[in-house]
């Protein structure tokens, strides 16, 4: 039976529900706040600039080509993908950087170089990371975390201590070189946790990054946003824009039953959020939310992010697509995000020039910049804090690289705390989500359906299954199959 079903917000988690319950049948609409769709992975341009606002990092294919795929589409359908070739660069300091390249056998050669028998222990840690990717991605992930009973198979019992053990103690005990530990442990902080917190099980991350490679697609990762759009709109999703939603009704018998949108009421028989979960229950009175303040307090949330895009008017020369800068102490910057929540006195931070690969995204002769670190959720943000840690990236990228490029800019925007907050309405400004620390994973995040609002649906980055963008597809494939039961009870 058909339902006019709203979808609050346009993200990726959004436009995947939005399609698979377009496909089943049902009158489906989206409402989106901003003025261009796509969520944290909206696109900009100026001055002949394209730059997309988040998500830079297109890794884990396989769960694009599954999504796709469910509605008889390629990815090749809707927009072209590149293997990244360096995938990225690591710098540890001046003269000291290593490239991480596009295959497996390239990369072993790397670790040997770097650590006596580097490479026999990576091929030892890839192939239980590719184990782990196997049961995780093909089987777990695709789970709705309403029973501990899910994460229970014959497979997983076999790894019961790779729920316990975490990720750091794992890659320190195997390898000695300290910079090939941090690249190790680089691909978990995707799961918006320090590796120190993160479970073993999580090891996949690595093959993720390692054994499936670093893509791009062409016209920057909103391309993937503009395809599922297409596909959404195909099935006879309607889309809007500008159309904040002030509030989610409830009748007498807690039944959702519309939104008010600038002012305006719009009735439904069900509403799915993919905006901030804890944005999205204070749109319901009060007595129709599951989580408290206090609860939202306690859990531990992913890094907010300081963000710079910037528009070089010169090209560059000697540096790779993807760059991270890992020249100062891990742990204490990790300190400062989760532990002594501060503005970091040394930021770890990450380098994105998309016009390297893709000449489109800058004008003739200049290069599309991207700078990120990630901060603490809620620290103060002021035009002076950013200003003063601009300069100390621009310093630190010129001693590293030995490219100055600060003299070169001609386009400059920033984004923090209270971007996220303004326009995602992201609770304390997190950037990504909900992290993924054992007490936090699966049956133990934020659930998909309501528990006190009938005809109430959740999906995105902070329910099931977690952060980044491909389970943002996924969360959406799952609150449309868990509606679709629902139904049929």
């Amino acid at each position: 039976m058909t339902r006019k079903i709203i979808v609050i917000g346009s993200g990726f988690s959004s436009l995947a529900a939005a399609c698979y319950l377009a496909k089943a049948g049902h009158n489906v609409e989206v409402y989106e706040k901003n003025d261009s769709i796509g969520g944290r992975a909206r696109r900009f341009e100026a001055d002949g600039f394209t730059f997309d606002m988040g998500p830079s990092w297109y890794w884990m294919p396989d769960v694009f080509e599954r999504f796709f795929g469910d509605f008889g589409k390629k990815v090749e359908d809707y927009y072209t993908l590149d293997k990244l070739d360096p995938a990225y660069t690591v710098y540890f300091g001046k003269d000291e950087a290593i490239q991480i390249e596009d295959s497996l056998d390239k990369i072993y050669k790397v670790f040997d170089k770097e650590e006596k028998n580097g490479a026999t222990k990576l091929k030892k840690f890839i192939d239980e990371a590719k184990d782990n990717y196997d049961i995780a991605i093909k089987d777990l992930v695709y789970r709705p975390g309403e029973s501990p009973l899910e994460l229970v198979t014959t497979k997983t019992v076999q790894k019961l201590g790779q729920f316990v053990g975490n990720i750091a103690k794992d890659i320190d005990k195997d390898f000695q070189s300290e910079k090939l530990r941090q690249i190790l442990k680089f691909p978990v902080l995707f799961l918006g946790a320090k590796p120190s917190d993160t479970p073993s099980f999580y090891n996949f991350m690595n093959y993720a990054d390692f054994g499936l490679g670093t893509w791009h697609p062409r016209g920057g990762m909103h391309e993937v946003v503009v395809g599922m759009a297409s596909l959404a709109e195909s099935l006879g999703v309607k889309i809007h824009t500008s159309a904040n939603v002030d509030e989610i009704l409830v009748n007498e018998q807690k039944k959702a039953v519309g939104i008010k949108v600038n002012g305006e009421t719009i009735a439904a028989d069900m509403i799915v959020s993919g905006a901030d979960y804890h944005h999205s229950e204070t749109l319901l009175p009060e007595k129709h939310r599951q989580y408290s303040e206090a609860y939202w307090d306690k859990k531990v949330f992913a890094p907010s992010s300081l963000l710079f895009y910037l528009g070089l008017d010169k090209k560059l020369d000697g540096i790779a697509h993807h760059n991270l800068f890992f020249d100062v102490d891990f742990d204490q910057h990790a300190k400062e995000i989760y532990t002594e929540p501060a503005w970091p006195k040394e930021p770890l931070f990450y380098a994105n020039f998309t016009s390297i690969t893709d000449k489109n995204t800058a004008p003739e002769g200049c290069e599309n910049a991207f700078f990120l670190f990630p901060i603490a959720p809620d620290l103060e943000d002021t035009e002076e804090l950013r200003e003063k840690y601009f300069d100390t990236i621009m310093l630190r990228f010129k001693q590293i690289t030995g490219i100055s490029i600060k003299e070169n800019v001609i386009f400059k925007r920033s984004f923090c705390v209270n971007d996220f907050i303004d326009d995602y309405n992201s609770y304390k400004g997190n950037a990504y989500g909900m992290a993924n620390t054992l007490l936090q994973t699966a049956f133990l995040r934020p659930k998909l359906r309501s528990k006190k609002v009938k005809g109430m649906y959740f999906t995105g980055q902070l329910t099931v299954p977690g952060p980044g963008v491909p389970p943002s597809l996924i969360s959406g494939k799952l609150v449309a199959e868990l509606i679709e039961k629902d139904l049929k009870n």
